[in-house]
């Protein structure tokens, strides 16, 4: 009811303002108006009027928001006047078989458009009056807000602090490092300064609040701002970043406080669409492990490229249930199976059925310390799980089979690395010797993911510390899950002859300095409100990871992120006899026991020492 008394309040505004810019233009034209000018304009009142109003509609100047009017508002206006005034000239022609003098077009097209246009932006002058006098009669004092970034990111920002905030905050300008901008005006507020300024603006304006609004900057950059205004001690929030912005999904909500992932993720990744989609849209896909973090995130993604069917094969129920009923709204047909990888029968009974053309295989276990006391069960998971999905989607004439590896299957020196290297050696035995289209991706840890330090370390401080840290130099590579999956997309397209790729990981972030920014982040500080203890490098832990070998070294893709590994020599007799054992007589050469399992993983990799050549390596490390 609201909308169509509005709606009516427009209408009404329009049908006399049309129509008063046009006798203004018979005035301005003529001196007397001529009587026959007179009796056009009574003639041609009606359908006039009403080629200009539906014209207003069409152009769609009775649904918009006027109090946020914009350029796109302006050229709506100015699209629905000259419509209407090039159909009055024509309605004119054809009732009077005479064409209005063009002078009387320009004055009334001029007019209507001046008129119009002007009581739509009227709305929003009232509205800024009307949020003017809310702050002048505000008794609480407004919260003092900073805008770091005066791009389109910062005037965002300010747009929806000053449509839903207006009576609580004040926008006292912003920080930008173009030195074009300063001085200049943004939305009414001033650039104050660049970096180096910011504290002394903080200090100088009072500021309360301070808003990193650069969405599509370096991420280095984002760091560099963060630190200087957290410096300040002034609370620190943050706009969402580029993947928010594309995808809609920015509202004064998505302003929020700084996570380490703002931090720690890389810029973001262009991918080549079209190519994914060739390979994946109208396919049937299948993607094990696919509850866990990352088979998760490759089903939500490849939903978006609408394949035929989506198989989800994942041994949990409740992480396959909840995956099923969130890509539900996707509009894509489902299938989930609760299956084992390991169950060789079971696997290639679903192969057989469904007749997948890509399969992603995620799952896997995963977590190092575990792993190191369970190494039988890293065997049969890691390497006979695979042979079991990588043997059926061979049977089953699948094109494409991508493997997710890790950056730990580079001279491990743990069990779970040491059991993905000797997947990949598998596929890379099995690409040689099948249609099939083997390949595996390596990426180091990602944000978020179950076992992930961060969530560790979030435990530790809201119980109240202390942070744990293995070693003081320990480093690691970090990414984002969306990010290493659509890599993980983009390389399974480049896929032909059974290669290893390699994710670029970006920059080593030392697990000290993360921990001491996550303690900031939380509003703490470090060794004062929350303290760091070294516990020691657990078994099978480096210091710091690998993604190639000395003598794979990396051979360039057409992506700049993904690279791949050069092909190393395969002890091809060891991997035919592995394979024919692993299908007739998987019991005889399946681990048991831990020794049996070391004794499986050195027949492959000679040099493996497990956890005693971590300890040397921390040693090294600890005399440096």
């Amino acid at each position: 009811m609201e909308k169509w008394k509005r709606w009516g309040h427009l209408v009404a505004i329009d049908l006399l303002l049309v129509n008063v810019a046009y006798v203004l233009a018979l005035f301005l034209r003529y001196d007397p108006v001529p009587a026959y000018q007179w009796e056009v304009f009574l003639t041609l009142l009606v359908p006039r009027t009403t080629l200009r109003i539906l014209g207003h509609y069409f152009f769609g100047l009775y649904r918009r928001a006027w109090r946020y009017a914009s350029i796109e508002e302006a050229l709506a206006i100015v699209g629905a006047v000259t419509v209407g005034s090039i159909l009055g000239a024509f309605l004119n022609l054809f009732w009077f078989q005479a064409m209005l003098p063009r002078s009387i077009v320009v004055l009334d097209w001029f007019l209507c458009l001046a008129l119009v246009g002007g009581s739509r932006f009227l709305v929003r002058i009232r509205d800024g009056w009307q949020r003017q006098s809310l702050l002048e009669d505000h008794e609480e004092p407004l919260k003092r807000v900073l805008i770091v970034g005066a791009g389109d990111g910062g005037v965002l920002a300010a747009r929806e602090l000053r449509n839903h905030y207006g009576h609580q905050v004040k926008l006292v300008g912003f920080i930008d490092d173009d030195p074009l901008k300063r001085n200049q005006t943004v939305l009414g507020s001033p650039v104050l300064g660049t970096r180096d300024d910011l504290a002394r603006v903080v200090a100088e304006y009072q500021v309360d609040e301070i808003i990193i609004s650069m969405p599509s900057v370096p991420r280095r950059v984002i760091r560099e701002f963060v630190r200087i205004a957290q410096a300040t001690g002034k609370k620190v929030l943050i706009l969402p970043g580029v993947y928010d912005l594309l995808e809609g999904n920015v509202t004064v909500s998505k302003i929020r406080e700084v996570h380490i992932e703002d931090l720690l993720g890389r810029d973001p990744v262009k991918v080549n669409i079209a190519g994914m989609s060739a390979y994946l849209s109208g396919r049937k896909v299948l993607v094990t492990g696919a509850g866990g973090s990352i088979g998760s995130e490759l089903c939500r993604q490849i939903a978006k490229l609408k394949p035929e069917v989506l198989l989800l094969v994942d041994h949990g129920e409740n992480n396959l249930y909840e995956i099923e009923m969130e890509l539900k709204a996707a509009r894509v047909p489902l299938v989930a199976l609760v299956k084992d990888i390991k169950d060789g029968r079971a696997v290639r009974d679903v192969f057989q059925r469904y007749k997948p053309d890509v399969v992603f295989h995620a799952a896997a276990h995963k977590h190092v310390p575990l792993m190191e006391h369970n190494p039988e069960e890293a065997i049969k998971n890691n390497v006979y799980g695979t042979y079991q999905v990588a043997w059926a989607a061979h049977l089953a004439g699948t094109e494409k089979f991508v493997l997710i590896s890790t950056d730990k299957a580079v001279n491990p020196t743990s069990v779970m690395g040491a059991s993905k290297r000797i997947a990949e050696m598998i596929i890379m035995y099995l690409d040689q010797r099948s249609a099939t289209t083997f390949a595996a991706v390596r990426f180091g840890n990602v944000l978020g993911s179950r076992g992930s330090v961060i969530p560790l370390f979030r435990q530790q401080i809201l119980a109240g510390g202390p942070v744990t840290v293995t070693h003081e130099k320990m480093i690691r590579y970090f990414m984002t899950i969306p990010e290493a999956v659509q890599l993980t997309l983009q390389a399974g397209a480049f896929a032909g002859k059974g290669e290893i790729f390699v994710l670029d990981m970006g920059e080593p972030v030392r697990i000290m300095d993360l921990a001491e920014q996550l303690i900031r982040l939380s509003g703490l500080r470090p060794y004062v409100d929350i303290g760091i203890q070294i516990t020691g490098i657990r078994p099978g832990e480096k210091l710091f990871e690998e993604l190639f070998t000395a003598e794979e070294g990396v051979d360039a893709t057409t992506h700049e992120r993904i690279f791949v590994a050069k092909p190393t020599a395969l002890d091809l007799p060891l991997l035919e006899e592995t394979v024919q054992a692993l299908e007739n007589r998987p019991e005889e050469i399946l681990p048991a026991d831990a020794h049996s399992a070391l004794e499986f993983i050195r027949r492959f990799l000679p040099e493996f020492r497990g956890e005693e050549q971590s300890k040397l390596e921390a040693a090294a490390g600890l005399e440096e």
